[in-house]
């Protein structure tokens, strides 16, 4: 399959296009694949082990890194993968991957600062540890790639910055929504159709819902019920309506975003009116609606004669329309994003600059003073994204950056969390990269 993309940046989008299976044969011919390591051995670890162990061409996973390192060799040998030595450090692993082994390690430095890795994916979904591999990452030279929103929406921008800093790319993966967002924006806006709001498709929202009430589905899924509970109270919505903001420019034209019920995607454009972007993009996502899956980008043209050919091509009367994706297959096509990375420098979807999106934590029942929160996808917290400036403003506290934070007084349910609200753990990475990135922007 060819994956073509627009190719933004010095050029105008529609002057070149990517054409990644293309340069990835050539790799494959040259016997000089591209070098991955991915952090990380949960669900989504395994997932990506397998795509790149059984289909990926032009590229070779070399490394799994993961603190339990029984698990990454699991990963490795559910792919196929028989001959896997074990390393410590940078220089072990470079030996290995020089000899034509994969490599297990539980250290995410050795993976970071080796020398023979070109791309590291960080696949732990752990806002403060997945940020300090980020880092490092970048540090040494590495693209890296995100499979999990938290990084992303909490502290992207600045790790942005340090990636430009560094020569190398930082982008969320191809495949989840905020990927297939952004390839249908490039996609339309090389067509001359201007990008006007971004969104995705959302099949079930429980602002309530909790590990205990999906542990029966993610015993049956073999997956983390806690991850599933932040897919159905809205915690990953935010967060990754956050990132397409950021990436876009785009911001959510209420606290939470307005959300639109509706029997199809397409029927979203009986609700919008072109006057409704007139000073800005947005953020959304449409509830409940068919084909239940993907991510969508309405876009405007009023050009006379272009509306006409887009009503007999059945795309609509106009101006306003609607370009979706019926799929998203984060695990499969997070390859894409590898690829564009390590061989065109091209970031399936990045902060474009300073942040106009975060994420709030708000209460999923009355707190009490001296309660840890427990993030994305627990008892305490769920997340609503907003206007950076308003957060800013009022001081909000993002819910992926709640993991472990204490309360210091009463909230009631249903109300947000503050910074003013909560002691933070100790010496805490993000912390002080939100802290520089507010700076930064100010």
């Amino acid at each position: 399959m060819i994956d073509a993309m627009p190719c933004v940046g010095s050029k105008p989008a529609e002057q070149a296009l990517i054409i990644v299976d293309t340069a990835l044969a050539k790799r494959e011919a040259q016997n000089r694949p591209v070098r991955v390591a991915l952090v990380g051995g949960g669900y989504m670890a395994r997932c990506i082990a397998l795509q790149f162990m059984t289909a990926a061409r032009g590229m070779r996973l070399v490394a799994i890194a993961n603190r339990t390192v029984s698990k990454a060799e699991a990963a490795l040998r559910a792919a196929g993968a028989t001959d896997i030595a074990h390393v410590q450090t940078a220089a072990e692993l470079d030996r290995e991957i020089e000899r034509g082994r994969c490599a297990v390690t539980d250290s995410a430095h050795a993976v970071c600062s080796a020398g023979q890795v070109d791309v590291v994916i960080e696949a732990t979904g752990h806002v403060e540890f997945g940020t300090r591999v980020c880092l490092d990452a970048i540090t040494h030279g590495k693209h890296v790639i995100l499979i999990g929103a938290e990084i992303d929406a909490s502290v992207g921008p600045i790790l942005k910055r340090y990636a430009d800093q560094a020569g190398v790319v930082f982008s969320y993966t191809d495949g989840d929504e905020p990927g297939v967002a952004m390839n249908l924006y490039r996609f339309a806006d090389s067509l001359g159709y201007r990008p006007v709001l971004v969104g995705q498709l959302k099949g079930f929202l429980d602002r309530y819902r909790n590990p205990d009430t999906q542990r029966e589905l993610a015993t049956r899924l073999n997956q983390n019920p806690a991850v599933l509970a932040c897919f159905a109270d809205g915690s990953k919505l935010a967060l990754e309506a956050a990132i397409m903001g950021n990436a876009t420019g785009f911001v959510p034209k209420v606290r939470g975003m307005q959300g639109y019920p509706c029997a199809h995607v397409d029927d979203m454009l009986k609700e919008l009116r072109v006057e409704d972007f007139a000073a800005e993009g947005q953020v959304e996502y449409a509830l409940g609606a068919a084909p239940h899956t993907g991510a969508f980008v309405v876009c405007h043209n009023d050009h006379p004669d272009k509306r006409q050919l887009m009503a007999y091509l059945k795309m609509g009367a106009g101006p306003l329309y609607m370009f979706y994706q019926p799929y998203h297959l984060p695990p499969w096509q997070i390859t894409h994003s590898v690829a564009r990375a390590a061989l065109f420098d091209d970031p399936t979807v990045t902060p474009r600059g300073a942040p106009v999106c975060d994420t709030v934590a708000y209460a999923k029942r009355a707190l009490r003073a001296g309660e840890r929160l427990d993030g994305m996808g627990g008892f305490t917290c769920y997340g609503l994204v907003d206007r950076y400036d308003v957060c800013r403003r009022e001081n909000t506290l993002p819910i992926a950056v709640s993991l472990d934070c204490r309360l210091t007084r009463d909230i009631a349910q249903d109300q947000p969390i503050t910074y003013g609200d909560v002691e933070l753990p100790p010496d805490r990475l993000v912390d002080r990269l939100r802290a520089e990135q507010a700076q930064c922007f100010s």
